[in-house]
């Protein structure tokens, strides 16, 4: 049994888009974040860090989203989301995974929870930095579609434009969301396509940004 432990529209949001797109059959376990179930001592157990996703496979807890990703899309190489071993594309998608993770979602972390690292009276002050950063990151991407596109990889999509979507998502009530860059656009419009798509946005009970 596949288990999938989410909170609708947080980071968990891509493996269970993956596991639509892929086929994988899997069980849903939602986490009430209101009532802090993922800091309960059961979920700790799965991911000691509190968060979701966290994806039991084979009855073994995989966490971070991001190294789920990779993994669901290696396991399923028909659906060609992930270059094969030896293909020079390959390091170009494992290189945006990465700079994803790293130098893009952990931004938003600033942005959502700017008390973290700032401290609850100066949330307002981390917000006006990090954000022209996140829009530094929309405008180098978008330079890059327009030169390579319509996907991160060329025409067609990876495991990293799925990724890419789900943070472009995350942007949607910021003063300048991601959709404000025209490549951008244009390929959320094109992954948010997929049947896959909206299967998620309905298993989730998400309507915003549909």
């Amino acid at each position: 049994m596949t288990i999938l432990y989410y909170s609708p529209g947080a980071a968990s949001m891509l493996v269970h888009w993956l596991l639509i797109d892929l086929g994988i059959d899997h069980e849903l376990r939602e986490l009430d974040f209101d009532q802090r179930q993922q800091k309960s001592a059961e979920y700790l157990a799965l991911n000691p860090a509190g968060v979701v996703p966290t994806l039991v496979l084979d009855g073994r807890p995989m966490t971070e989203a991001a190294a789920i990703a990779l993994h669901l899309a290696e396991q399923h190489p028909q659906a060609r989301l992930v270059p094969a071993h030896g293909d020079p594309a390959r390091r170009d998608c494992l290189q945006w995974m990465f700079h994803l993770a790293q130098s893009v979602q952990s931004l938003f972390r600033i942005w959502w929870y700017p008390h973290e690292v700032a401290g609850a009276g100066n949330s307002d002050t981390a917000r006006e930095h990090v954000r022209p950063r996140i829009e530094a990151a929309w405008e180098r991407i978008d330079a890059h579609l327009a030169g390579n596109g319509p996907c991160l990889l060329g025409t067609e999509p990876c495991v990293a434009d799925f990724y890419l979507v789900m943070l472009m998502r995350w942007s949607r009530n910021m003063p300048r969301p991601a959709t404000e860059w025209p490549h951008l656009a244009a390929l959320a419009q094109r992954m948010k396509a997929r049947p896959s798509f909206a299967a998620m946005y309905a298993a989730e009970g998400l309507e915003e940004w549909a």
